[in-house]
């Protein structure tokens, strides 16, 4: 960190993160830094919760305005008592508390468990809740209560896994703020759930993607989760896995996130049947989209002299399906000699995959198409690619879209979050200014090449569809508006109804 970080009675805003900003990049993180150096005047106590203890410096300077930050380690607890009076009784009830959130509960089972641990927490840690003989036993007892199709050693590591987490969130210190706004649910809206209740202040979760669609794809996808088989030809009777167990955690978590918050938040209108479906009540939500600076974007002009040139700008991660992406232009550049092929952002984040797309690219012979950057300016970038992809499994509102919308790319991007009524615009948008450019199916290589192919081999329509995105994002997308959105939520705990960027509520 370049300097001291001062902490202050009450900050005005605490900013709850849950494994982004400022240590990892992308949309989100790139949200919250905008979102705070450009209220200068509105002081920010950072919480970010982390897998582990932060080892690496942040990857962005934080402003003069973050005037605190607290770390909490969502995989180590604090040591603790070995011994407390009654530790029967409390395991006990513990137990019972625990089950009765991990199965659809909501914010009075939440309620129900802060202020059963609120009056220990200064015994409580590793000693007594992870390794005592009474924890061991409480462990049992929800197993053969909630799990019994399941191995218990591998119920025992996931309960131990999801349970610290919600260990860490229960303990960890509290900084005292007039606002707790957190930017997913999960563990964060847990911890933002308590400061609401404990604290007596204002919540605010805003959502890009949906916590809980993300965590069902990698549960969905995940191999070391063990699955439990029909052991009956009885179809009335379906064992419930560790796979329902993660599933079943993390939706109460959001229910009691939604219940607990003044304003659920999101930044298309896409995501507010999740949310409802999750548990959200449709009197809360609204829709703040993101914003860029348009002036910024706008001057940028492509380099001249460059082969045609692609580019996909994000993490190397599963769920961005750089995959697809690579496969799709080893396809265009059997039509398209020269092409070049960039991918723009961080490969540390998932070593194993950014393995397997570097052995891709390989066996496919694309050593001298594809090009794996690392993170880059995103100015110095724009002024390198005709055409922006993204193959996403998952998005909420892809801030790469305005951000190359308003320097004018037209863009290839899947049929998932925003991106559709970004490129194609929102059926409301007045006037409309056509498309700009091709939205595609999901895991589709062949489709994403037509695409690509498409743009670049007529220059007319992709400077039809840059024109349109250019337009959409000044008209629509201004950063400005959004964040003046904001600034009055935080002042007034209130979202005006008026304000250009706050749409109107899903019906009820």
């Amino acid at each position: 960190m370049s300097r001291p970080l001062t902490q202050p009675t009450v900050a005005d805003v605490c900013l709850v993160l849950e494994g982004t900003y400022p240590y990892v990049g992308g949309g989100v993180s790139t949200w919250v830094h905008d979102l705070i150096r450009f209220q200068p005047d509105t002081t920010f106590h950072l919480v970010c919760l982390l897998p582990r203890a932060p080892e690496d410096v942040p990857v962005y300077d934080l402003p003069a305005n973050v005037v605190g930050m607290t770390h909490v380690n969502l995989q180590q607890l604090p040591a603790g008592a070995s011994r407390m009076p009654r530790q029967g009784r409390f395991f006990h009830q513990l137990g019972q508390a625990l089950v009765s959130l991990q199965n659809g509960g909501d914010l009075t089972h939440f309620s129900r468990l802060i202020h059963h641990l609120a009056p220990h927490r200064g015994r409580l840690g590793q000693r007594l809740l992870m390794e005592s003989p009474q924890a061991w036993e409480m462990i049992q007892r929800i197993y053969e209560q909630t799990q019994p199709d399941s191995p218990f050693l591998e119920f025992f590591w996931t309960w131990r896994t999801l349970f610290t987490g919600l260990y860490a969130t229960l303990l960890a210190p509290l900084p005292p703020a007039r606002v707790y706004h957190t930017t997913c649910t999960g563990y964060a809206g847990l911890y933002t759930a308590r400061a609401v209740a404990e604290m007596g202040a204002t919540g605010i979760v805003t959502e890009h993607g949906i916590y809980t669609n993300e965590r069902r794809v990698e549960i969905a996808m995940a191999d070391w989760i063990h699955q439990a088989a029909p052991d009956t030809f009885d179809l009335t009777r379906q064992p419930r896995g560790l796979k329902e167990m993660w599933k079943e955690t993390f939706g109460a978590y959001s229910k009691v996130c939604y219940g607990a918050v003044d304003h659920i938040l999101t930044i298309f209108g896409g995501n507010q049947a999740w949310q409802h479906a999750d548990g959200a009540d449709p009197a809360k939500m609204c829709v703040i989209p993101n914003g860029v600076e348009v002036e910024r974007f706008q001057p940028i002009a492509r380099r001249a002299g460059r082969p045609p040139t692609v580019g996909l700008v994000g993490r190397v991660v599963p769920i961005k399906d750089i995959q697809t992406y690579i496969r799709a232009c080893g396809a265009l550049r059997r039509r398209i000699p020269d092409l070049r092929a960039l991918v723009v952002g961080p490969v540390d984040e998932d070593p194993d995959y950014s393995a397997q797309c570097k052995q891709i690219v390989a066996a496919a012979g694309l050593t001298d198409t594809v090009q794996f950057t690392g993170r880059q300016q995103i100015d110095d970038v724009l002024a390198e690619i005709d055409v922006c992809v993204l193959t996403s499994i998952s998005e909420g509102q892809p801030l790469i879209i305005l951000e190359a919308g308003a320097a004018g790319i037209p863009f290839v991007a899947t049929d998932v979050g925003a991106c559709r009524e970004l490129i194609y615009g929102r059926l409301e948008e007045s006037p409309n200014f056509g498309p700009g450019g091709i939205v595609t199916p999901l895991a589709d290589p062949g489709a994403t090449a037509s695409a690509m192919e498409a743009l670049l081999a007529d220059p007319a329509r992709a400077a039809a569809c840059g024109e349109a995105m250019r337009r959409r994002v000044a008209g629509h997308y201004d950063k400005t508006q959004l964040i003046d959105t904001y600034r009055d939520i935080y002042r007034t705990g209130a979202v005006r109804a008026s304000g250009p960027l706050a749409l109107s509520a899903l019906a009820a």
